[in-house]
């Protein structure tokens, strides 16, 4: 009994950390702000969230599966949906082992990198469209910009025309310059190519990128790694949706709450979203990614122990204390923490849309160092993702940088992190600014 209720616990925690505090606020019409739709409509590209980039999986006889029923004569050799079918699994329950199983990574070591497990193959579903955010669960509706696609349509935007998509493997993240990471390389190409032809194909305007979450990262690094005349060639704006810099405590819990079950098999009801989280996440690449920064909270205590606390500037330490290998541990210290200390400015004109005003992790205390076991948790100001130190620390790093020309901050009080995409008010303030990077006349 007491191991399926820790289970019970460790689900709810990392489901909690997943859907995001789907906002509660009430909703209200939107159509006052979007009477006015100004022509000449910049093309806008929207980069998704964490888990909202839709995966097909292909596997071969070289996959070796956990059960019979997940190999080969059971998919075949034909593309499906790996990420995320809800309706496969609604009518095969069987299929959750076998999915979780296939979303796994391995480090390659001889190549240094990340790859899919061998045997199976892997493709991000449509790139360069917003189909990708349409998912056959419909929870997903207010979690993976669906409803902003139609906010946007709702202004004059059109699929295809001048309003595209740029999902992408949310397993991987990019790593520091000149380490290896073909997934992210392989997506800087595609999205660089997406963003010229989205220009050409609207009378050579630059485009606006948008993005949500996790998507800010892959937009501003991909920036970071373009040439400065291409970038003001081609990006008008960049409008990030709920990104800081520096990570998330909340991902501290995640991680605890993750290793403390693995290796053991999943509760019956847990769902793929939980499961990965639980089973596959310490496998992915971009795991480590949304860890805190030093250069935003420095030495301050985010997991206390009767015994030792743990800050940002020794999370090696906090890593191998819940049950990473040394390994994992350098990758964080190779691939991940240079791209955490070195974000820059993009040098594109850029506009940061944050809630605030919602309780978010900021400390947790396992005082018995015991981290199977529920924390107490601190909280402190944010979306219930993103806290406000992190959006604070955006505005010093970009907003006073020299060099960067224009950069405005946007607090929505009271709202989500999911809410940011799905709520009419925050909807509403969304559009309006990307509206109002379209008639600005600084590019």
């Amino acid at each position: 009994m007491e191991a399926q209720q820790q289970r019970l616990t460790t689900t709810l925690v990392l489901l909690l950390a997943a859907v995001l505090f789907v906002s509660a606020s009430a909703p209200s019409s939107s159509s006052e702000a979007h009477e006015a739709t100004p022509g000449g409509l910049h093309p806008v590209i929207l980069l998704p969230g964490y888990f909202c980039g839709q995966l097909d999986a292909r596997l071969t006889d070289e996959y070796k599966p956990p059960t019979p029923g997940c190999g080969v004569p059971k998919q075949g050799r034909r593309w499906f949906r790996l990420w995320e079918n809800f309706t496969a699994l609604q009518e095969d329950p069987a299929l959750l082992p076998c999915y979780e199983d296939q979303l796994r990574l391995v480090y390659d070591h001889a190549a240094g990198d990340y790859r899919n497990l061998p045997g199976v193959e892997t493709r991000v579903v449509s790139f360069g469209t917003t189909r990708s955010f349409f998912f056959d669960d419909p929870a997903k509706k207010n979690t993976c910009m669906e409803r902003l696609v139609e906010a946007l349509e709702g202004v004059g935007y059109r699929e295809g025309a001048n309003l595209f998509g740029a999902p992408y493997d949310f397993r991987y993240a990019p790593a520091a310059p000149g380490v290896a990471s073909m997934a992210f390389a392989d997506f800087s190409s595609n999205l660089r190519l997406l963003v010229e032809r989205a220009s050409v194909r609207n009378g050579d305007k630059p485009v606006i990128l948008v993005t949500h979450s996790f998507g800010g990262l892959f937009a501003t690094e991909f920036l970071n790694r373009s040439p400065l005349p291409w970038r003001r060639r081609y990006v008008k704006h960049l409008v990030m949706l709920c990104h800081g810099v520096g990570g998330s405590a909340l991902t501290l819990q995640v991680l605890a709450s993750a290793s403390s079950t693995a290796g053991t098999s999943p509760a019956p009801t847990t769902t793929l979203l939980g499961t990965v989280l639980s089973f596959g996440n310490r496998s992915f690449g971009s795991t480590l990614s949304r860890l805190p920064s030093p250069e935003v909270y420095g030495d301050t205590p985010l997991v206390i122990t009767r015994g030792k606390n743990y800050s940002a500037q020794n999370m090696p330490e906090f890593l191998a204390a819940i049950g990473f290998a040394g390994d994992e541990v350098e990758r964080y210290r190779t691939r991940t923490l240079p791209v955490t200390l070195n974000f820059r400015a993009p040098l594109v004109p850029v506009t940061s849309i944050n809630g605030v005003g919602v309780p978010t992790v900021h400390r947790l205390i396992y005082w018995d160092g015991n981290f199977s076991a529920k924390p107490q948790v601190v909280n402190g100001d944010g979306d219930g993702i993103v806290s406000l130190d992190t959006v604070l620390a955006l505005q010093t790093f970009v907003g006073d940088d020299p060099d960067q020309r224009y950069f405005k901050s946007v607090l929505i009080p009271n709202m989500t992190h999911t809410g940011m995409i799905s709520d009419d008010v925050a909807l509403s303030r969304v559009v309006k600014e990307i509206l109002e990077a379209n008639q600005a006349t600084s590019s």
